[in-house]
């Protein structure tokens, strides 16, 4: 029997269990994957925790790479034996998952297994923070927070190949060093200086064009106060928990800036849209523009040591599981 990740319960990584789950099939639109490697990512710990409530038990994670193996009813684009990759369908902790047809995306050869699992739904976050939420433009100075982790590594990436001037925020030295070798022009480690007023200085006191903030509570009020007049704070996770309410009238005092909360799922919303970002992030890996850094690979059944690790901050670029 094929073995997975389960949630019975919600808490902390304890409560991830890995063991046997019966046989998969897929449905009319679906198809059967074996799994070859999963992401790990924040909202799975938001998912285990409950903070995004899901029907229990489910099988965690949403993001993975692997082979199909059987085709339900009705699939047409996709043949068995295609590689192929998703993100935002529940179940991917696992050896084999069921994945709609229309949310599984070719993976071309220039690209591995490991690789389409490793970028795709931080990578899709990537894009269309800086292609639509804010679309870099040459010239633009921007603040990535967490620079050295999945998302933020990919973020300076894209941000600056689109001629932005990149100011990272990191926690220690060797971070430093990564965010650094993704092109960011200034890195700021906010464990020894205060960001704020950093940010202010390189900027010359006019502030950012755009803060791209994953980090969420401890960084908000700083996040808002290093806009530049009518800048924009892209507020799209809460790693550090969820920002209180907020006063509108805060974002007219800031210099008239916009805040979004935006998400994946509105930014993939069709088919056209999904392979249309999934096809320019292939593209920049398989011509290599873009870097995709796997931090560290964990065996399926140490699911739970993974999520302690990115909760602890122990970690940089992707953390993978393999089956």
């Amino acid at each position: 029997m094929p073995k997975a990740v389960r949630v019975k319960r919600t808490g902390g990584p304890e409560v991830l269990e890995y063991g046997e789950v019966p046989e998969l099939s897929p449905g009319p639109g679906e198809v059967l994957v074996a799994v070859a490697a999963s992401g790990v990512n924040y909202i799975d710990t938001y998912h285990r925790g409950g903070m995004y409530p899901v029907d229990l038990p489910f099988t965690i994670g949403q993001e993975a790479a692997g082979t199909v193996t059987a085709l339900g009813d009705g699939v047409t684009d996709v043949a068995v034996g295609d590689r192929v990759a998703w993100s935002g369908t529940m179940g991917s902790y696992a050896e084999q998952a069921v994945v709609p047809a229309a949310a599984a995306v070719p993976v071309p050869d220039g690209v591995t297994d490991e690789i389409a699992a490793a970028v795709l739904l931080q990578g899709l976050t990537a894009h269309y923070l800086v292609t639509s939420t804010y679309p870099v433009r040459e010239g633009d100075t921007v603040l990535v927070h967490a620079a050295a982790g999945g998302v933020g590594l990919l973020l300076t990436q894209l941000a600056t190949a689109r001629g932005g001037r990149v100011v990272a925020t990191v926690s220690t030295a060797e971070k430093a060093e990564l965010a650094r070798g993704a092109g960011a022009a200034e890195v700021v480690n906010y464990a020894q200086e205060d960001f704020v007023a950093r940010t202010r200085e390189l900027t010359g006191g006019e502030g950012v064009a755009a803060v791209y903030d994953g980090v969420g509570k401890t960084t908000f009020d700083g996040s808002l106060s290093v806009l530049r007049p009518r800048g924009t704070l892209a507020l799209f996770g809460a790693a550090s928990g969820a920002v209180p309410p907020v006063d509108p009238q805060r974002l007219n005092q800031a210099g008239s800036v916009f805040l979004t909360r935006p998400s994946l799922g509105h930014h993939i919303a069709t088919p056209e849209e999904l392979r249309w970002r999934t096809g320019e992030l292939f593209e920049a890996i398989a011509a290599g523009t873009l870097d995709v850094r796997v931090g560290h690979r964990y065996p399926l059944s140490e699911a739970a040591k993974a999520h302690e690790d990115l909760q602890g901050r122990r970690t940089a670029g992707k953390l993978l599981l393999i089956p």
